[in-house]
């Protein structure tokens, strides 16, 4: 019983499990700090045609993830369930990626598209090419997010299977959220080492670094294949149908609340990570210090991972992610309303606090999501851990679908220009306010979920050893 309990992991296979999620949270990142830009002041698209592409791409993912979770729940190969899309689906995901990136005016067939649709289209040919924009993108995003579904969503479903032990768990999503911020510094700060500047002429550089971050996001994939193991005996578990496995998910209230949970806290992430660079163009004026800025966040949310992951143990994932929640809405409010004058070592200051609260945000919604798995075996006799994580992943897009449609729409209402050397006050106050306290508002949903999470150290602590009894039962029979 007590290998059960304290069921620990050897730090190779860790680090190597991390290392799959450098490729996700590089590709995510760059999307997200970079793609609603790149489509407004690169490629030129009206701002409320660019909110269309990442609504498309988020309404497709309501299909494409919980099937993509069915499937690999009942995959059944020799080298286990969730492995074998790692190994043969990293290739189709780098070149996904690099899709994003194409700059669709340089090709001749969309050139007559677009003066076929500004035959009917309403607006002349600005709405014409914000049409054709919209087409192009979304089909490029929609491909994207496929082949994306097909080798993260096994590649998560991979935690509840390494470790049982409920602070081993936290620690081997640090591990993973080390590589992952790690990975968030780099995009947010090489492309802009790499540009100079947001604008259509650079549309050839983006192209590249569209490229080489597919690459570089899809190899670490094979260091997670060979590096992990997949347990035996969840691999030979009969599964369910898709239906009840969806019933099972949403019936289980620990999970519900971590849904939440997760929900609200990405969808401030993912706000934050869109508005970022607007804020430091628009509102600073500082677009040249922007790798400056960013890498102070990532690099201080690097080093303070383990302070979440030990504040985890003394307390519990609850508290410790209340407390870091109320810090990082404090803090990004503060920022917010900061005075462009303030000068860089105010803002270097707030970027190091902030970095801090980004840290709990990486580690502690994640590290719910195992617990919850064992709640539903024992209820249920099955573990769903791809339907789990594929709807976890859903809300994650679900966030990223409330967050970037709604900051682009209230830009374009509040007159944002793009590439303008000032923008209007209302302009500036949206920009002010989708960097702070909208960001809060969706932090502070969060914290209400977090008050009354309804599984403590102690309960998940029974639930193992209830298990454990019927598993050994279940083997004696």
């Amino acid at each position: 019983m007590s290998q059960a309990v304290n069921e620990k992991l050897p730090r190779k296979t860790k680090i190597l499990y991390g290392a799959g999620d450098f490729g996700f949270s590089l590709t995510d990142t760059v999307i997200g700090v970079l793609y609603a830009i790149f489509l407004t002041d690169v490629i030129g698209i009206p701002a409320r045609y660019a909110a269309g592409v990442f609504l498309a791409g988020r309404i497709w993912d309501f299909v494409n993830d919980p099937l993509m979770g069915y499937i690999s729940d009942r995959t059944r190969t020799r080298w286990g369930r969730r492995r074998p899309f790692l190994l043969f689906g990293f290739i189709p995901f780098a070149a996904a990626y690099a899709l994003l990136w194409v700059n669709y005016t340089d090709w001749g067939f969309f050139a007559t598209v677009q003066e076929w649709v500004a035959g009917f289209a309403r607006g002349g040919q600005e709405a014409a090419f914000g049409i054709t924009g919209l087409i192009f993108f979304t089909a490029a995003y929609i491909i994207y997010e496929t082949m994306a579904t097909l080798v993260y969503m096994p590649y998560f479903a991979l935690t509840p299977e390494l470790t049982l032990d409920y602070d081993e768990r936290t620690d081997l999503t640090s591990y993973r959220m080390f590589f992952s911020i790690f990975a968030g510094l780099i995009g947010f700060v090489v492309p802009f080492m790499l540009l100079d500047g947001t604008t259509p002429e650079n549309a050839p550089t983006v192209l590249v670094i569209g490229i080489a971050f597919g690459i570089a996001s899809a190899l670490p994939l094979l260091l997670t294949f060979f590096g992990t193991r997949e347990r035996e005996e969840f691999i030979q578990q009969d599964q369910p149908g898709l239906i009840p496995s969806l019933r099972s998910a949403f019936g289980n209230r620990i999970f519900v609340f971590t849904m939440f949970i997760f929900l609200f806290t990405w969808a401030a992430l993912n706000l934050v990570q869109s508005m970022l660079l607007f804020f430091v163009k628009y509102r600073l004026g500082m677009e040249a210090q922007f790798d400056i800025i960013a890498g102070t966040v990532f690099i201080t949310a690097m080093v303070t991972l383990p302070f979440w992951e030990r504040l985890s143990r003394r307390l519990d994932k609850r508290r410790a992610y209340i407390f870091g929640m109320i810090f990082l809405s404090i803090v990004l409010t503060v920022l917010a309303f900061v005075n462009p004058d303030a000068g860089m070592t105010t803002i270097l200051v707030l970027a190091f606090l902030a970095g801090i609260g980004v840290a709990a945000v990486h580690v502690l919604p994640w590290s719910m999501i195992p617990d919850a798995v064992e709640v539903d075996e024992l209820e249920t006799g099955n573990r769903h851990e791809g339907m789990y994580y594929s709807l976890v992943t859903l809300l994650r897009k679900v966030a990223t679908a409330i967050a970037l449609p709604s900051m682009l729409w209230i830009l374009d209402a509040s007159g944002f220009v793009s590439n303008a050397p000032s923008q209007t006050p209302s302009a500036t106050k949206a920009i002010i306010g989708l960097t702070g306290p909208g960001p809060a508002l969706f932090m502070f949903a969060g914290i209400l979920f977090a008050a009354f999470y309804p599984l403590s150290r102690g309960e998940h602590a029974e639930i193992r050893r209830r298990l454990q009894e019927k598993r050994a039962g279940a083997a004696g029979q």
